[in-house]
């Protein structure tokens, strides 16, 4: 008997953004992190956990998954059923999985962002993003319908365009 996969349950609202791949792109993930949070007045602990962990999967889409002339994508989405904010980022190395304290760069500052990750989600992990590249995750548990809708009624869904967990 074939068994079909569930479809994805019903999101409180989906958050999908193309960025360049440079330190402006990053910036630019975390304040459409913090806008978007604070439209939907998304309790402070979970939007500043969220800020962070996109702060560093995005930089880290920039340092490590950067090819010259291909952008990143940032994507949110609240599952309204599960009380979950779901944090992708998309970049375009594959091949350069994501790993906890790989490389300690001059300062001993390398490394340091996933465990940072590790520490603000409940759980994360990685996915391959065809074609090459990679989906770094990171959820994190709110109470289920803990977001309020957002001011504007249109502003629903802007969707424009291996897992640890603690």
């Amino acid at each position: 008997m074939n068994e079909h996969p569930s479809p994805p349950a019903p999101a409180a609202f989906t958050v999908s953004r193309l960025l360049p791949a440079t330190h402006l792109g990053a910036r630019q993930a975390r304040l459409v992190t913090v806008l978007e949070l604070h439209e939907r007045r998304c309790p402070p602990d979970v939007s500043e956990r969220a800020e962070r962990i996109v702060a560093e999967l995005a930089a880290n889409a920039v340092l490590h998954g950067r090819v010259r002339g291909r952008d990143f994508r940032l994507r949110l989405r609240l599952d309204d059923s599960t009380g979950t904010l779901r944090i992708e980022v998309t970049d375009a190395r594959g091949e350069r999985a994501p790993a906890p304290g790989r490389g300690s760069g001059s300062r001993g500052e390398g490394g340091r962002g996933l465990f940072l990750v590790d520490a603000f989600a409940d759980r994360w992990g990685s996915t391959a993003a065809p074609p090459g590249g990679k989906t770094v995750w990171a959820e994190i548990r709110c109470a289920p319908r803990g977001f309020r809708p957002p001011r504007d009624a249109d502003a629903g869904n802007t969707d424009r365009t291996a897992a640890h967990a603690r």
